[in-house]
């Protein structure tokens, strides 16, 4: 078992590799892609400096603990999308036969498929993720928890990502709800969770993840808690399995489309 599943986690970064490999092929878009992201990223804090400019506090957080949480934001997001892209097309997928090119791999069919590309800006993501934490204030420990916690994030946004796409197999076209739900984690998750109250916070630790995701780890480097920190890894491994037994259930409702396209 354990050597099963070392060689699929070998045969998933080389997935990734190779899909990386394909994207640097023109260096001038692959570089640019990535300073613009961390450039558009900067951008949006114009705002806070001009808010924590009129005033001291908000929702409970000090500037500072603006820029970790848009730090973490930033480094889920592009953990997720630069490892598992194509979590975020699965409806399409599955809606126009495409599994068909995995099904036949002797791969794990749902890794297969998420690692198959990789979004570029994302490394800008990342980037910008440890940038804030310099600024934040590095330390070895708070290094470790955010890498740790980016890690945790980016899985648990992924696998709901494969939850909403999964719906495909039996609803069929949902891309608009799938990309309505995967795009809410995101829209929230750079403001501070203390501005939130009653059925939104209820959302945030079920439908839409973002209080395990990112407000959690926020918690846990500002003021430890070991805790939280359990709390955070077994929601993680939860969101994972909860992930693949819906995945591969509505896989078994699955209709190919007889495409006769090769991937390498």
């Amino acid at each position: 078992m354990l050597t099963g599943a070392k060689n699929q986690f070998k045969i998933t970064l080389l997935s990734v590799k190779y899909a990386l490999q394909r994207e640097m092929l023109n260096k001038v878009t692959f570089f640019s892609n990535i300073i613009f992201m961390i450039l558009n990223n900067g951008c949006f804090l114009i705002q806070w400096i001009i808010l924590y400019a009129l005033k001291d506090g908000i929702g409970g957080y000090s500037f500072k603990q603006i820029l970790l949480l848009w730090g973490m934001a930033a480094s889920t997001f592009g953990f997720s999308h630069f490892f598992f892209k194509d979590a975020y097309n699965l409806s399409t997928i599955i809606n126009e036969g495409r599994l068909d090119n995995y099904l036949v791999q002797p791969k794990n069919v749902l890794l297969s498929l998420l690692t198959s590309s990789v979004e570029v800006s994302a490394i800008g993501d990342i980037l910008y993720g440890y940038i804030m934490i310099i600024i934040y204030g590095f330390s070895i420990k708070t290094f470790l928890l955010f890498t740790l916690f980016s890690i945790t994030g980016g899985i648990i946004i992924t696998a709901v990502a494969v939850l909403w796409g999964s719906l495909a197999f039996w609803f069929g076209k949902v891309d608009m709800v799938a990309n309505t739900m995967n795009g809410l984690p995101t829209s929230f998750a750079t403001y501070p969770d203390g501005i939130f109250k009653g059925i939104v916070k209820i959302l945030f630790y079920t439908l839409i993840p973002i209080g395990f995701a990112n407000y959690l780890p926020i918690h846990i480097i500002t003021d430890f808690n070991i805790y939280y920190l359990f709390v955070v890894v077994s929601m993680t491994v939860v969101f994972i399995i909860l992930a693949f037994l819906i995945f591969y259930k509505g896989l078994k409702k699955y209709s190919s489309s007889n495409l006769m396209n090769v991937r390498v």
